[in-house]
């Protein structure tokens, strides 16, 4: 499985982006989908993540009610819709996917994304 992230750019605060994750090689669709982040000088982190059928998703607490995970597996792509996003949120965001169910832990994933850069300006 090859992962391809894309729709990074540079936002102002309190503004939005969506970010793509197109799956290549197989598909995704019996995978639970994750994103995840990494800010300059810290480790990665969990953002959120849907399972195979879309009917669950979780979320770290400092994306709670701004981030929303989907998926269309018609299409193999998972997206990361970011709303009120703030200068914390900058960092460079990957997907991953993971064959089993759903997790939050980064080493549980089987495959990754290159990653897109987010930057969020105050």
């Amino acid at each position: 499985v090859q992962l391809q992230a894309s729709g990074g750019g540079l936002v102002q605060a309190g503004g939005s982006l969506r970010l793509s994750c197109a799956a290549s090689g197989r598909t995704v669709d019996s995978y639970a989908m994750g994103w995840f982040r990494q800010a300059p000088g810290k480790e990665r982190e969990f953002v959120t993540v849907i399972t195979w059928g879309g009917t669950s998703r979780s979320h770290a607490d400092s994306v709670k009610g701004r981030f929303t995970i989907s998926r269309d597996n018609a299409r193999n792509t998972v997206y990361l819709q970011m709303n009120s996003l703030k200068p914390e949120d900058t960092a460079i965001y990957y997907c991953a996917a993971r064959a089993r169910g759903k997790s939050t832990v980064a080493a549980d994933y089987d495959y990754w994304g290159q990653g897109t850069l987010v930057t969020v300006s105050s």
